[in-house]
């Protein structure tokens, strides 16, 4: 057996000092230890300790190098995945097939170099790095296969979104926009029959991920975010996820939409967001149209008010509408058809609005599109000017008189250019004062609609892209709404969040809804700001603080920017008890809607002003693990700045879209 010898020190006799360090010279005397006189400690290792270092470095030295061979194979995947973001920022989609070929070679190659690690799964806190590390791998090589069955099922439709393709299908470069829409509603059979295994692949990826915890993860590495980053990726994984799902009810409904079986009746009602009314703005004009295999044909337009003259309210007006409007409401207090998008709810206020329309004669419809001015501005961009026959060109050109879009800007002047609609004091619900085009819009409405689908619909294939985007930001951003008589039709425009519904929601959930009162077009130029901040007790008791600011930094100029008589609502869970409701000049008493509760008051902006409400509440459920909150977005509004502050953790954003954040403790 051998011995190794270890010096061991014993200052008692080994060590000398000098205990007057300081000599004549001023020098100090560095102690002296002295190592030969030491003694030495006997460690004795058997034969079996011997035979276990020698393991031991044996194990050491494969494991480094399966080590090095795991890192090789992963920079061999981030090589094919730069490839297929290169591909996707060149439009190939035949440099995408190669390289998800690539990568799904490359992600099998890792997964085998990452299989000897697995056993490390049992260590306590590190076998859950190393499961997050296996789940991701398969969750991956599933993403792939999701991908290339994804670029599978779209190339035939590459012009459509913008990428080049080989292929054969996708070669028409002399057809215009309305031919290869023609295409799609021909094919969408097709589409419908590879949604089902595309949907299956996307939930075969979130059960792999959604193990995954990246609050597990260090903020940062080296100076590189790494938990924001994951949680990035995860949540794109989560969305995707959800738009393939839900986007299949609405490929299913797509026949019925599109009128590729019989030809359907559209009511089309134009919403005017620069005046902001629940569902996206005051309803302004209206055209009936048809659709007959997705082409779409308007054939009658009308100004709001006519249509109003025809009708007999009978239906009793919520107390805002009759206080703040006042006019017609001093001598009726019932709705007029103009005002009966009340409800945030689009569903809701459109029941109403389809039973009460019957009455002036329009019953055979098959169901309602809203839209907005943002539609029209999205649509533009991407086409360019056009011209409208009689009322000259119109674009989305920012026009120094109101720091807008052109095409608002003449919209809006057509409409109300003298000035506001001043009503009779003595004879109530009698107009005094009128703009000379205020019984008029309907001139414009027809001819625009006409030019915008001509024009869009006539694009060249170089524009497809441009113009599937509008129409794709303009559905997603709610800027665009759909009613539908069918059930199945109307179950599919809400499953894809295309129907302005308020939706329920099992965590915390907010929904800010204002509605402009005054008639003037202030909502163009007012801004939002919304911070929310959850403080949670010992007991996991949450109470919110919620504060909206509200700025409109244009001067008064009496037409479109003016003092806006705001009603706002907000929607938080059912069950929810107000501490604090401050900055407004009146409060409503809190009720309940839609299975949420409701806080209410009302308040005026000017112009160059600000205004600033703040709500103190606790809400119905503790928070224990996790806090999970759904914010949904008003139609008929651009992007109000939001902010989510929960204990350390903060996130802010633009809500352009409906979002759902997860915090967990």
């Amino acid at each position: 057996m051998d011995d190794i010898n270890i010096p061991r020190i014993k200052p008692s006799e080994e060590i000398e000092i000098n205990n007057n360090p300081e000599e004549e010279g001023g020098s100090i005397q560095i102690p002296k230890i002295n190592i030969g006189k030491t003694r030495a400690w006997k460690i004795k290792i058997g034969k079996r300790g011997k035979y276990a270092l020698l393991v031991f470095g044996v194990i050491l030295f494969i494991y480094g190098l399966l080590t090095y061979r795991l890192y090789a194979k992963a920079i061999k995947v981030k090589a094919s995945l730069d490839g297929i973001r290169e591909a996707i920022s060149s439009q190939n989609f035949d440099a995408i097939k190669e390289n998800l070929g690539k990568t799904e070679d490359t992600l099998l190659e890792l997964g085998s170099a990452y299989k000897p690690f697995t056993v490390f799964k049992i260590i306590p806190f590190v076998g859950a790095y190393v499961s997050d590390g296996q789940h991701g791998i398969i969750a991956a090589s599933y993403g792939v296969e999701t991908a290339s069955l994804l670029v599978e099922v779209t190339e035939p439709y590459a012009d459509i979104i913008g990428f080049t393709s080989g292929s054969k299908q996708s070669t028409s470069g002399e057809q215009t926009a309305q031919e290869r829409l023609d295409f799609v509603v021909k094919t969408i059979p097709d589409l419908i029959s590879k949604a089902d295994a595309l949907t299956e692949k996307v939930k075969l990826v979130r059960s792999e991920i959604g193990t995954i915890d990246p609050t597990r993860y260090p903020v940062t590495v080296f100076g590189k975010p790494v938990r924001e980053k994951l949680r990035g990726g995860l949540e794109l994984v989560d969305t995707s996820s959800e738009l393939l799902e839900n986007g299949k009810p609405l490929l299913e409904a797509a026949p019925y939409l599109l009128g590729v079986d019989k030809e359907r009746t559209y009511l089309v009602i134009f919403q005017n967001d620069k005046e902001l009314r629940p569902t996206g703005g005051f309803i302004t004009a209206y055209s009936i149209a048809k659709v007959t295999k997705g082409r779409f044909e308007p054939v009658k337009s009308d100004d709001i008010y006519n249509l109003d003259d025809q009708y007999k309210p009978k239906v009793s007006a919520p107390e805002p509408l009759i206080k703040y409007i006042k006019g017609p409401y001093t001598l009726s207090r019932n709705y007029r058809l103009r005002d009966m998008n009340w409800l945030p709810d689009f569903k809701a206020s459109m029941d109403l609005f389809v039973r009460e329309i019957e009455s002036v004669g329009i019953d055979d419809i098959d169901g309602i599109i809203a839209v907005d001015t943002q539609v029209l501005v999205n649509i533009l961009n991407a086409t360019g000017p056009i011209q409208v026959p009689g009322f000259g060109e119109y674009s989305t050109k920012i026009v120094a008189e109101c720091d807008c879009p052109q095409v608002i800007y003449e919209l809006e002047s057509f409409a109300d250019i003298e000035g506001p609609i001043v009503w009779s004091e003595n004879e109530p619900g009698k107009i005094v004062y009128a703009p000379p085009n205020y019984d008029n819009r309907k001139k414009i409405i027809g001819p625009l609609m006409n030019s915008v689908l001509a024009n869009a619909l006539g694009q060249p294939k170089e524009k497809l892209p441009m113009l599937f985007e509008a129409i794709l930001k303009s559905l997603t951003e709610k800027h665009v709404l759909f009613y539908m008589h069918d059930a199945k039709s109307q179950d599919a425009v809400e499953v894809f969040g295309i129907a302005g519904t308020l939706d329920e929601y099992n965590g915390d959930y907010i929904h800010i809804n204002d509605a402009n009162l005054g008639g003037r077009k202030s909502n163009l130029y007012v801004m939002q700001e919304v911070v929310q901040e959850i403080e949670v007790a010992k007991d996991g008791t949450a109470t919110k603080t919620v504060t909206i600011t509200y700025k409109n930094p244009k001067e008064h100029d009496g037409w479109l920017n003016s003092v806006l008589p705001n009603w706002v609502r907000i929607y938080v869970p059912k069950g929810s008890e107000l501490i604090e409701f401050n900055g407004v000049e009146e409060k409503q008493e809190v009720y309940e809607e839609f299975g949420k509760t409701v806080f209410a008051g009302f308040f005026n902006l000017r112009p160059q002003g600000v205004a600033k409400i703040t709500l103190k509440y606790k809400l119905p459920f503790k928070i224990e693990k996790h806090y999970n909150i759904f914010l949904q977005k008003q139609p008929g509004t651009d992007s109000p700045l939001y902010t989510v502050q929960f204990k350390k953790q903060k996130e802010e954003f633009f809500l352009k879209v409906d979002r759902e954040i997860k915090f967990k403790i």
